[in-house]
């Protein structure tokens, strides 16, 4: 607990006003946390859609039917997985951040993402594509992904635990990290250093609009960088 916020409804108001992804990446730059950004194919289905909240991980694997009857694991005799128990399963502020499939087929579609707004979820990301566009962006719900493309993870995926900890290229996200994604990407704040990243983000991005008003007036880069040090 600190000054600035109470808790995650004050923070991520706070963020969504005075925050974007560059500056808290620089902020857990300065902390030594250098690998941090998921992959950069990964953007939001809208150029203004931002997005923070706490990540609640999807794992996914790849099949090759729909249902398997016989499988040696019950999973594989049931639609989906366990995507439905996922959604269900979402909470007020959660990010549905799903990752293990190969980038053939869509993991996030229109009917999911309805749940998720109804249950209070703050968004969504796929390591893969999203589909059912249009009616994703009259949902008005942060969605970040590789893109569009319309098929199925029916016969050809399915969720097979959640909130577990999950990887994207090498980038662990674990149950409750802060996820913050705009139009120049997407990050991760692990939770033990959430305290700390934020204190300094806001406080780089404060100190940036002062060095923004200094080089409009004419001020030169090495003269602002040696008396703010932001850049």
């Amino acid at each position: 607990m600190n000054k600035f916020w109470k808790n995650d409804d004050e923070l991520f108001a706070a963020a969504k006003k005075e925050l974007f992804t560059a500056v808290v990446g620089d902020a857990m730059d300065k902390m030594m946390l250098l690998h941090q950004f998921l992959p950069p194919q990964i953007q939001p289905l809208k150029d203004d859609m931002f997005l923070i909240g706490r990540a609640m991980p999807v794992l996914e694997a790849d099949t090759f039917e729909e249902l398997s009857i016989g499988s040696q694991n019950p999973l594989m005799s049931k639609p989906f997985g366990l995507m439905l128990e996922a959604l269900d399963d979402l909470k007020k502020n959660e990010v549905y951040i799903c990752s293990g499939a190969s980038p053939n087929y869509a993991l996030l579609g229109e009917l999911m993402m309805t749940r998720a707004k109804t249950l209070g979820a703050a968004g969504a990301i796929a390591n893969g594509y999203s589909r059912d566009t249009f009616g994703m962006l009259e949902l008005d719900l942060p969605i970040f992904s590789y893109g569009n493309y319309a098929q199925d993870q029916g016969p050809r995926g399915k969720v097979i635990d959640f909130r577990v900890p999950i990887e994207m290229n090498g980038i662990r996200i674990n149950p409750g990290d802060i996820i913050v994604g705009d139009i120049d990407g997407v990050c991760v704040v692990p939770k033990e250093h959430e305290k700390d990243v934020f204190l300094r983000a806001f406080e780089k991005a404060r100190g940036e609009k002062t060095v923004l008003k200094a080089i409009q007036n004419g001020m030169s880069a090495l003269d602002a960088w040696d008396k703010y040090q932001i850049m």
